[in-house]
């Protein structure tokens, strides 16, 4: 590489956006100024097609500092009122028909063959940004869930609409995380997804959970189904989308929660987060390969791949292999750019043993 070091200092499109399609917009994507290639993904798409490597697309949607910053309305807003602007709420009208104009400008790019959507569906407190310092209090999964809860204008209408009073929620989910800020050990619950809805349950009681459950659904499923429905008209027969996702539908981030019963009816597949521990991958996979419609649907395995963020490239063929047998049918190896050498040709070899299998 000719960098080491590349400061991206806010989210941008990594194309020129279409001029006549953001004209008059409030919200627009921000185009990058750190690379002096005013199309890379032109460049890159060129160049990896000319190496006889088929492209597709990567958008990042509802993720986004810059828009934050920029409208602040537009962020999620917590329990105790502090805002999020690195996540977008998807509940809002303006912001999902700006996620969905976005899917389908980035998505079907020249040269792309299919997209992948990250983040299509909530964002909340975690990854957060460059300098926070969150580390002093241990947040078990219920309550980063409990932190991520949107209380916008959007979502206590929202609520309300479903019959649960936005200021009773905000004090449940208040009462229930204050032992957390006490310093008191959180309750015990199972490791697995199941155990942490039950964990919510527990913490914000299981009727509110509900509501808020419905609510959250509601405006991520109408955002997905939205978004893939936008690139599919964009773009020609056979461009093939996929979504980043978890089977977990109350889980926020770039896997975001989706319910593995029906996803297929809309998305040709999803790309799953996976990791070296056995029973977590189990966990991941399982709900989608055994989703009713999940036949002739693409399930990739995403595996991280760099030993400094977690990866485990020495146990890549095993872990695999194991995830191949829970219906996996493609890998992701997140993230060649940032591997070293070594980690590298660990994953090399270990592609050498799934091919040679």
């Amino acid at each position: 590489p000719h960098h080491r070091v590349v400061t991206a200092r806010h989210s941008a499109v990594l194309y020129p956006p279409d001029p006549k399609r953001w004209a008059g917009r409030a919200l627009r994507p921000a185009v990058q100024d750190w690379m002096p290639d005013p199309d890379p993904y032109g460049s890159a798409a060129a160049a990896l097609a000319d190496a006889g490597i088929e492209v597709h697309s990567w958008v990042v949607l509802a993720h986004n500092s810059r828009l934050g910053e920029d409208h602040p309305d537009t962020s999620v807003r917590n329990a105790y009122g502090d805002r999020y602007p690195w996540a977008p709420c998807i509940a809002r009208p303006e912001v999902r028909y700006h996620l969905v104009t976005l899917a389908a400008e980035a998505a079907v790019r020249p040269g792309a063959h299919g997209t992948e959507l990250e983040s299509c569906g909530w964002y909340g407190m975690a990854h957060l940004h460059a300098h926070d310092k969150v580390a002093g209090v241990e947040l078990t999964g219920a309550a980063q869930y409990l932190m991520s809860l949107c209380f916008c204008t959007e979502c206590r209408r929202g609520y309300a609409g479903l019959g649960l009073d936005a200021e009773e929620l905000g004090g449940a989910v208040r009462r229930a995380l204050e032992p957390l800020w006490a310093g008191a050990a959180p309750p015990a619950a199972a490791a697995d997804r199941a155990g942490e809805w039950a964990a919510v349950e527990a913490l914000l009681g299981a009727g509110r959970a509900a509501v808020v459950r419905a609510w959250r659904a509601r405006a991520a499923g109408g955002l997905r189904r939205a978004a893939v429905a936008a690139v599919r008209e964009a773009a020609a027969p056979g461009f093939r989308v996929l979504l980043h996702a978890d089977p977990a539908a109350h889980r926020c981030g770039a896997n975001a929660g989706t319910d593995p019963a029906g996803v297929f009816g809309y998305a040709d597949g999803v790309v799953v987060p996976c990791g070296p521990d056995a029973a977590q991958r189990a966990d991941a996979l399982g709900p989608f390969a055994a989703a009713p419609d999940a036949a002739g649907a693409t399930l990739a395995a995403n595996f991280t791949v760099v030993s400094g963020m977690g990866g485990s490239p020495a146990t890549l063929a095993a872990d695999a292999a194991h995830a191949a047998a829970l219906g996996a049918g493609e890998l992701r190896l997140y993230h060649a750019g940032l591997a070293s050498d070594r980690d590298l040709a660990a994953v090399g070899a270990a592609l050498e043993t799934l091919s040679a299998r």
